[in-house]
């Protein structure tokens, strides 16, 4: 019996066999899956690099100088060169842990109300995968990142002006760092977004036409800068201003045991038929460590309160 993607509605006739066969094939449960994380991960866009595990663990460096330790010197005719330093960043060692969780489905579910009950299941497995590998990424970052400067006035009633003199400031202090960031980036609460996003309308700052987001609903990119809302921080009044090329990345690891993945969600998934209890368990998992590799490519905006 053919498959068509996504899944349509079971018939009457043979709802639980095609139920039965979706779960029973990983390519399509991790496909289905990828259509419900996809784009919603902020720790894979904020920590953009990859990086290769082997073993559980991963070797990388941190706050690596783009200088020597010397400036150039005059070198006359048939003169030695002067010998500098270019001093190594400090090694650190990142482990992976596995996270993950089943969502039982019991025939009796499959049954009664046909494919619901399966998209319910995969959808709280997604949005706890998210909200997991998230919150640890942006704490792993809330960490590193101890650099910080003061908001202006706090976002709730702040002016447009205020925050973007906010941002600006953030961006200068790094760029002046002088060390190759360039942030592109703000990451900042749900609230705070609101809160922005409204200043912005009134200020005008919004385009007109094209990605405006009151027609498209996309994230505006501001004066170079995309704007991430998130419910993961783990301090809600802090605003994230970040170099997202170079601040770090997600070393994800693949332990095999016939698990699917989809895309570039690196969420792995698989479908187990539990016959002793008449029952599905639906399977999604991470093996991940986020990793900070240049804390200096981000500045905290500290008491935005939001």
């Amino acid at each position: 019996m053919p498959y068509t993607y996504p899944p349509v509605a079971p018939s009457l006739s043979g709802d639980t066999l095609t139920i039965s066969r979706f779960l029973s094939s990983p390519t399509l449960v991790a496909r289905r899956l990828r259509t419900l994380v996809q784009n919603r991960f902020i720790a894979d866009y904020l920590l953009s690099q990859r990086f290769d595990v082997v073993g559980g663990a991963v070797l990388y460096e941190t706050g690596e100088s783009i200088f020597t330790a010397d400036a150039p010197r005059s070198v006359a005719p048939g003169a030695e060169y002067p010998i500098t330093t270019a001093a190594t960043a400090a090694a650190s060692l990142a482990t992976t842990k596995k996270w993950g969780q089943d969502a039982k489905i019991t025939d009796e579910q499959i049954k009664r109300t046909g494919m619901n009950s399966v998209n319910r299941a995969l959808t709280k497995l997604a949005n706890q995968n998210v909200k997991t590998v998230d919150s640890l990424a942006l704490s792993a970052v809330a960490t590193a990142v101890t650099q910080n400067t003061a908001a202006t006035a706090s976002w709730a009633t702040a002016t447009a002006a205020q925050m973007m003199k906010d941002v600006a400031n953030a961006k200068a202090n790094v760029l002046a760092l002088n060390q190759g960031y360039d942030p592109d980036t703000v990451v900042l609460s749900d609230l705070a977004w609101a809160a922005a996003y409204v200043g912005f309308v009134a200020a005008g700052l919004l385009p007109r036409e094209g990605d405006n987001p009151l027609v498209t609903g996309q994230f505006p990119v501001i004066d170079g800068m995309t704007w991430l809302p998130t419910p993961n921080l783990p301090t809600a009044g802090n605003v994230f201003v970040a170099d997202h090329n170079l601040l770090g990345g997600m070393a994800d690891e693949k332990l095999g045991g016939g698990y699917a993945t989809a895309g570039d969600t690196n969420v792995e998934t698989k479908s187990i038929r539990d016959e002793d209890n008449d029952q599905w368990k639906l399977r999604a998992r991470r093996v991940v460590a986020p990793i900070v590799q240049e804390p200096g490519a981000a500045w905290k905006i500290t008491g935005t309160v939001l």
